[in-house]
């Protein structure tokens, strides 16, 4: 799953790096290292600008809201629930379907955040000493340093308690596609530790390597088969992961000493 990413790189870096044409300064977002459910986050996409008489897509730089609220839904409340959509249900799933061949997105990321339980928590847990067992954060992010391109999809929701002209009468919301975490080795792998990402947790999120960014935000594209796939894997040994400090795991820390990698692990592991 994805639960919690950095995102720290500046709207100046990633319109150049994504070829962005259309972004507004007035949209900027400081630099997050600890992005949790219902934040604003970054969003690469592609269509039409609003109110334009050219109505070609146009790759644009978006401010969105993690957690996708359907067009259908009633209410907003359940948007902390649909941050992740599973790609191998996300064509067929009703809050997702029309999205995944319409309205298609990337969220570019520093990398993930995963919590692995130590051995001597799991056991007091088992022996009912225990209610909530210590995690161990561990950070997952590309070995070469490039940014970890997240699949993702967006969709808008009408507030119907609003006017029209209000500026909030609009939400428009996101989810990280995940998949099948990796089995075969880390690109880097720390000195003890997971040697695997499904050594970590049994989903990750689905990663797009650059040579599928276009074809993946191409708004034209919606034959449902073709865009699956785009949801292959990418090529596995690309990704490393270390453990850092468990201030992580508090959403009211931020900062970038929690990317600090830790020596050793903070609470033992089951590896």
């Amino acid at each position: 799953m994805c639960g919690r990413y950095a995102a720290s790189r500046r709207p100046e870096d990633l319109t150049g790096l994504f070829q962005i044409e259309k972004w507004e300064p007035t949209e900027a977002l400081a630099p997050d290292w600890n992005v949790a459910p219902t934040k604003e986050v970054y969003a690469v996409l592609e269509r039409p600008l609003k109110d334009a008489d050219d109505r070609r897509p146009v790759r644009q730089l978006r401010k969105l809201r993690w957690g996708l609220v359907p067009s259908f839904a009633k209410n907003p409340e359940g948007a902390a629930r649909m941050i992740n959509a599973r790609a191998e249900t996300v064509h067929e799933k009703p809050s997702f379907r029309r999205p995944f061949v319409a309205r298609r997105c990337i969220l570019p990321a520093d990398g993930y955040y995963e919590w692995v339980t130590g051995t001597e928590e799991r056991e007091l847990e088992v022996k009912g000493k225990k209610k909530r067992p210590r995690k161990q954060p561990y950070f997952v992010t590309p070995a070469d340093g490039s940014v970890f391109a997240m699949a993702g999809l967006y969709e808008f929701w009408r507030d119907r308690t609003l006017p029209d002209d209000h500026p909030q009468s609009w939400w428009v919301t996101c989810s990280v596609i995940t998949t099948e975490a990796e089995t075969g080795p880390l690109g880097v792998a720390p000195a003890e530790g997971p040697r695997s990402l499904s050594d970590i947790h049994p989903r990750m999120p689905l990663m797009l390597t650059e040579d599928r960014w276009d074809a993946w935000l191409d708004p034209a594209r919606t034959d449902p088969d073709e865009v699956r796939e785009l949801l292959a894997p990418p090529p596995t040994g690309l990704m490393r992961a270390y453990p850092v400090g468990t201030a992580v795991s508090s959403v009211r820390n931020n900062g970038p000493e929690l990317l600090e990698e830790l020596e050793a692990p903070e609470v033992g592991t089951l590896f």
